[in-house]
């Protein structure tokens, strides 16, 4: 009888299944660095590309940034110009509203037939002092007063017939409210403002 030892035969390829799994599992650690090493260059070529993007984002953050403070100081110089524009309007304003009103007063007058002896002006009250023909000249002015654009109001103070060089004239007196006059509050409405203003605070 033939006998064969395989003992050597399972030993050598014993030690070629052990070389072969070695090789497997070398092959799979390369290829595992491989691929760790492809996504980290890939990350880092992302991460790149994320710095780069975020200095151009933080340099135009920066112009803009320029821009917005520039459009605030020329807002403000805006807003300066357009108070110094109210200013001069309201000067403006001031010095036109007497002007109007004396030409409004020359026109209301009735020509030849009355005169102006005084006026005075003080917080929008007008009064005005002089002599006429005859009442009748003096409804007249007042009536044309009242139709004056910068007179509010006519009122007739005192008027009184009187003898001058041998012509009887009439002598009056008015008061007139006129464009600047702010009537001041009742005492009563005042109280009832003040008590709403204490009671909001």
């Amino acid at each position: 009888m033939i006998r064969i030892n395989l003992l050597p035969f399972r030993a050598a390829r014993k030690r070629e299944n052990i070389k072969r799994q070695i090789s497997v599992y070398v092959l799979c650690v390369i290829l595992l660095l491989v691929g760790m090493l492809y996504t980290f260059l890939q990350l880092n070529g992302k991460l790149n590309d994320a710095r780069d993007t975020q200095a151009s984002l933080k340099k135009e953050l920066g112009n803009y940034e320029k821009t917005i403070q520039r459009i605030d100081e020329l807002d403000q110089r805006i807003q300066l110009i357009e108070k110094k524009l109210d200013v001069i309007k309201k000067l403006e304003e001031g010095k036109a509203g007497p002007v109007r009103l004396l030409d409004e007063l020359a026109q209301a007058v009735p020509k030849n037939r009355l005169w102006l002896e005084a006026l005075a002006e003080s917080g929008g009250s007008l009064t005005l002092r002089g002599a006429a023909k005859d009442n009748e000249t003096v409804a007249d002015f007042m009536v044309n007063l009242e139709k004056a654009e910068h007179i509010r109001s006519v009122d007739l103070q005192s008027i009184q017939a009187t003898e001058v060089e041998g012509v009887m004239l009439a002598k009056f007196t008015l008061n007139c409210k006129t464009y600047a006059f702010q009537p001041e509050e009742e005492p009563v409405a005042k109280a009832k403002k003040d008590g709403k203003s204490r009671k909001k605070k």
